[in-house]
């Protein structure tokens, strides 16, 4: 068995030496769905060095020998590539026990065939020595089952590949290249072995170069495998992991281009076409100049962010987390999205409830002292004057002069009390807006004659300017009522004696105004604000007369209830002038 080496046997027993070696480590290191493309190599590696002593070989006994372990490695190269991209794909092949013991019977008896092959000649029908260019080879003429392993092995590595790329045909930048890998490792060889099957090219008649593709793909496959771990992480697993995530994610190379997001990144942006690999992250986040700015930061950083969407305005919680490599060079950004929305919108919420819990019970407090000093105040002293009266210490004649003063306290009395009772409804158990249409000038009319004393008193002429005859408004009659008293009680409380309170209506729109407006004192802009704000405040009238603040509290607050709203201009020294706007009647 004398072996006559030459440079195109020593190449294929050195690099299958090499593929071997590598499909050995890949083997003991990898998880068990990348051990079928160790298997892969392994077969490649047997055809490749037994191929190569095939080719140094000179007398036929040694040949054939060579050729039937070379098929151990060719027979089954196609099925174990096969397995490979099934269990590459994460297809459960527990499902398909049965498809599995099928697609390895072509292979086992193509194997069987060929060490038998002098009993029945399927796979070889003949065979001779020859000697070209100094290489010694064997020309065969082939059976029908090497044509029916052909066509099997054809069709395994494009099935394997067919379905990697249909699988793998959207894949993110993060496997493209080992899905390019994968292609060129089953595809490359395959070309090659079409060339020689159809007699296209063959280097001395008598070459098949397949084992050469087969081993240089694996040689490129296994050096990236153990470099670089391609196939560390599947990408089914990390598919399904990122897509799990529920929060938004984009994941930026170097020059802040997406290469992978998760479908979840969709919710915080309106124009999801935009989304997209390849994309700049500057043209996505062009609105967002507070983002650009740390888009490239090299420490981890966050950003609290409003994303204004076509339908909904979104707020989102931004992570931004760079990617180092083991020398600390930056590769990369990861931006995770948080949908904070609903969180933001409760924490206001409980902000704005506890300010208004906070003034209730501030406006609680001093209520209760009204009730004990306001209303206690003039009460008892009735009480005191009718038992004065009664023990003779105060005459009869000196009682009746201090009855109009009396009547005043006890019609401020009043109002305050109608005023608590409407508070205390409102805030203890809420109160029913009964709406109804009703004639708002009769409503002004009633009121300016209700309090004709108190202007008369001052000498101050109440003008109702409203030139129809009837102007309907929709609303709770009740609550308009004393809307009205309380405007106009207030415009006289803060007017001089001899000038003139103005009542007018106007329509606008689906709104009628209803302005009252006075010739007093006005409102300063620490007054108007708090106002504004629901807030309660006290200020003596012209003629020192007492308020409460809560009047124009409930005034506020009824409006409000009855969908309509309050505006007060005011000038100090000139006048206010409080419009309310109530809903017409059309």
């Amino acid at each position: 068995m004398d072996l006559i080496f030459n440079p195109f046997s020593i190449t294929l027993i050195f690099s299958g030496f090499l593929v071997g070696c590598l499909s050995l480590i890949i083997a003991f290191k990898m998880e068990d769905g990348t051990k079928w493309v160790a298997i892969t190599m392994i077969c490649g590696a047997i055809w490749g060095v037994f191929y190569g002593l095939e080719l140094s070989a000179t007398d036929l006994e040694t040949i054939l020998i060579y050729i039937q372990i070379e098929y151990f490695g060719i027979s089954f190269l196609g099925a174990s590539w096969l397995i490979f991209a099934l269990k590459y794909t994460e297809i459960d092949l527990n499902k398909y026990k049965v498809g599995v013991f099928f697609i390895f019977v072509i292979p086992t008896l193509t194997f069987i065939f060929v060490i038998t092959n002098e009993f029945h000649h399927l796979h070889y029908i003949s065979y001779k020595l020859v000697s070209v260019g100094g290489i010694v080879g064997l020309k065969t003429e082939v059976g029908p089952w090497y044509k029916v392993h052909v066509i099997y092995s054809y069709i395994v590595f494009l099935l394997g590949n067919f379905i990697i790329w249909k699988l793998f045909r959207f894949s993110d930048q993060l496997f493209r290249t080992q899905t390019r890998l994968i292609f060129i490792a089953g595809l490359f060889p395959i070309l090659f072995n079409a060339l020689y099957q159809f007699g296209i090219y063959r280097p001395f008649e008598i070459i098949d170069l397949t084992p050469y593709a087969f081993l240089f793909s694996y040689l490129v496959l296994g050096v990236a495998i153990i470099r670089y771990q391609l196939f560390s992480i599947k990408p089914i697993a990390k598919n399904i992991i990122f897509e799990a995530i529920t929060k938004g994610v984009l994941v930026l190379d170097r020059k802040q281009k997406i290469v992978d997001f998760n479908h979840a990144i969709f919710v915080f942006f309106s124009n999801q076409k935009s989304i997209s690999i390849g994309t700049n992250a500057e043209l996505i986040f062009e609105p967002y100049p507070d983002l650009l700015t740390i888009l490239d930061s090299t420490e981890k950083r966050v950003l609290e962010i409003r994303l204004d969407q076509q339908v909904n305005s979104r707020i989102a919680f931004v992570e931004i987390i760079p990617l180092k490599d083991k020398g600390g060079i930056q590769k990369g950004t990861i931006l995770l999205f948080e949908d904070i929305t609903e969180d933001v919108n409760t924490k206001n919420l409980l902000i704005t409830q506890k300010t208004e819990l906070e003034q209730l019970n501030d406006l609680k407090d001093k209520y209760f002292s009204i009730i004990s000093h306001d209303l206690k105040g003039p009460i008892f002293g009735v009480k005191e004057l009718i038992n004065l009266t009664q023990t003779g210490l105060i005459s009869n004649e000196e009682f009746i002069e201090l009855l109009p003063e009396v009547s005043k306290n006890m019609e401020n009395v009043s109002q305050l009390l109608e005023n608590l009772l409407a508070w205390t409804s409102s805030q203890l158990r809420g109160e029913q807006v009964i709406l109804e249409t009703f004639d708002i000038k009769k409503v002004i009319t009633q009121q300016k004659q209700v309090l004709s004393r108190i202007a008369a008193e001052k000498n101050i002429n109440i003008n109702i300017d409203i030139a129809e005859a009837e102007f309907r408004v929709v609303g709770d009659k009740n609550m308009v009522d004393l809307i009205i008293r309380n405007l106009i009680n207030n415009a006289l409380k803060f007017s001089p004696p001899f000038s003139e309170t103005e009542i007018s209506a106007e329509r606008q729109s689906d709104f009628t105004r209803i302005s009252i407006k006075d010739s007093g004192s006005g409102i300063s802009e620490e007054n108007l604000k708090k106002i504004n704000d629901g807030k309660s405040f006290t200020t003596k009238g012209q003629n020192n007369e007492n308020g409460t603040g809560l009047g124009l509290i409930l005034v506020r607050e009824y409006i409000k209830k009855n969908s309509g709203k309050l505006q007060v201009e005011s000038t100090l020294g000139v006048g206010s002038k409080f419009s309310i706007y109530l809903l017409s009647d059309i």
